[in-house]
């Protein structure tokens, strides 16, 4: 209840998560038959970078701010998504359920659930009327149960907690196996920080043992983890990932990594196959 994604909207950590997951969208949109977005920590759906939280800390000049001018064609189908949000005056930064709403196509459906209630009332401002977006303001971890597995058959679950508790990552490991068990056709895609290999290491090995098949993880860090109090990366984990997901997410990475870089030792990226399908 006490963390506030839009003092770190736009961060590096964001637009890694955001292109990601827009091409993750985009290959749901591959097949014509509708699907179900489950975003279980949504936010308040945008954040005003050039004032209030945003401002105060600047990290989104480090992100977006390093993207805005000649992007690289790869990073395109997310860039057109942003960029019109972050010209307008005030500059804002859509937050994932903008960005899923923004590629639903007709039929389509989103559920957008945040417990903090001034996020959640944003949330619903924001939806208001909208009849393919529901806003719930409930725990993501209690919606991964109740409200899977959609009748869509088809769909997309978010899961990007804050991580302000020792055990999200294990946490994240019961529910993602629990929801998998309820949903095991559905598309699980995990955002988790990088701040020192420990944690991850842990969370990583937790996963290869847990029975689930068809796991991809996608990482990006911009020094070398080894300061347990400092965001140096961040990695999305992808269970049973669309076709074709880690040839067509490396050059992401690669362009993010190649505008986002610091020119330091121990920046890189990779796309490791945790466990085969």
């Amino acid at each position: 209840m006490n963390y506030r994604h839009a003092f770190h909207a736009g961060n590096f950590a964001d637009c890694v998560k955001h292109a990601l997951l827009v091409w993750l969208l985009g290959a749901m949109a591959r097949k014509p038959r509708p699907f179900f977005v489950l975003d279980t920590h949504a936010g308040a759906g945008e954040a005003v970078l050039d004032a209030g939280p945003a401002a105060r800390t600047g990290e989104w000049r480090g992100g977006i701010g390093r993207l805005r001018d000649d992007p690289p064609e790869v990073l395109a189908p997310y860039l057109d998504l942003v960029r019109p949000a972050f010209a307008a005056v005030p500059s804002r930064y859509p937050g994932s359920p903008r960005l899923i709403r923004a590629l639903l196509r007709p039929g389509d459906r989103l559920a957008a659930c945040e417990l903090h209630p001034e996020d959640a009332a944003a949330l619903r401002r924001a939806f208001r009327g909208d009849r393919q977006v529901q806003v719930h303001q409930r725990d993501g971890w209690e919606a991964l149960g109740a409200l899977l597995p959609p009748p869509e058959r088809r769909g997309l679950i978010l899961i990007d907690p804050p991580y302000e508790a020792a055990d999200e990552f294990d946490r994240l490991t019961a529910a993602l196996v629990a929801a998998h068990g309820r949903f095991p056709s559905g598309v699980f895609a995990a955002w988790y920080p990088i701040k020192h290999r420990a944690p991850v290491r842990r969370f990583l090995t937790a996963m290869q043992e847990s029975g689930l098949r068809d796991i991809v993880a996608a990482e990006l860090w911009l020094r070398a983890p080894l300061d347990p109090v400092r965001l140096n990366g961040c990695g999305l984990l992808v269970v049973n990932p669309p076709y074709r997901f880690a040839e067509e997410v490396a050059p992401i990475l690669d362009a993010l990594l190649d505008r986002l870089g610091e020119r330091g030792t121990g920046e890189g990226t990779a796309l490791t196959r945790i466990v085969d399908e």
